[in-house]
């Protein structure tokens, strides 16, 4: 809702995606480690349908191989969030799961740029945890990218003066974000020379975890109706 007041139309995609969607189209190297057995859920090569047009099929790692597969499909400018469930390959904890939901958000334009991103999360952000929530950007590396920000949101339970929720920091690391590469714009034939865009992803059920003070993601997935009829 807090999105969609500011011009972004929700899209979606197949939760089983090809290795092109979810790995080569974004930029992410053939020796990467997300694309070994640990990381990802691949459908064996022997079992029926396991490829489509010679290309392996897994269980997508991200939302962010539905940002290429709606540019492929619509010219700039593009404002899109992509909510769904994601896959990962990896044991459980109290903040890790095999199975968890992300937002994806894209925006692509003549004149987008950084500073557009960072109004972009922080007016989010000040919807969802109050006036007083600020944001700060923090370098950081992702492969489909250039240049890429970790950000970070004053923590809403103390105001930024240290407390549990922010392991006495003041500061809450949400989401991954950055300008999209141009080798991403040019592989879905949008001029980077002409266009430029941003992107960022979250975790739906860190955010859930934070505002509402879950201690545990896998309650959110245990069935347990004593959990969900709180909210």
């Amino acid at each position: 809702d807090i999105f969609t007041q500011i011009g972004f139309e929700v899209a979606e995609g197949p939760e089983l995606e090809t290795e092109y969607y979810n790995f080569d189209a974004l930029n992410v190297p053939k020796d990467h480690p997300a694309r070994d057995m640990q990381d990802s859920l691949w459908l064996k090569p022997e079992r029926a349908g396991a490829t489509a047009n010679g290309q392996k099929l897994l269980m997508r790692t991200q939302t962010s191989a539905v940002q290429i597969r709606y540019m492929e499909k619509h010219a700039p400018p593009i404002k899109i969030i992509v909510p769904g469930k994601v896959f990962r390959n990896e044991a459980t904890d109290a903040t890790h799961e095999a199975q968890f939901y992300q937002l994806e958000g894209l925006q692509v334009d003549e004149k987008t740029n950084l500073a557009d991103l960072k109004g972009t999360i922080q007016y989010f952000f000040k919807q969802l945890f109050g006036s007083g929530t600020e944001v700060r950007l923090r370098p950081s590396y992702f492969p489909f990218v250039e240049p890429g920000v970790e950000a970070d949101i004053s923590c809403f339970k103390c105001a930024g003066k240290g407390c549990n929720i922010c392991k006495q920091s003041g500061w809450i690391e949400i989401m991954g974000a950055g300008m999209v590469a141009p080798s991403v714009l040019n592989g879905v034939k949008i001029d980077p020379r002409k266009f430029q865009g941003f992107a960022f992803g979250m975790g739906i059920d860190r955010i859930a975890m934070l505002y509402y003070g879950i201690d545990d993601v896998r309650l959110s997935y245990s069935g347990d109706l004593r959990f969900i009829n709180q909210f």
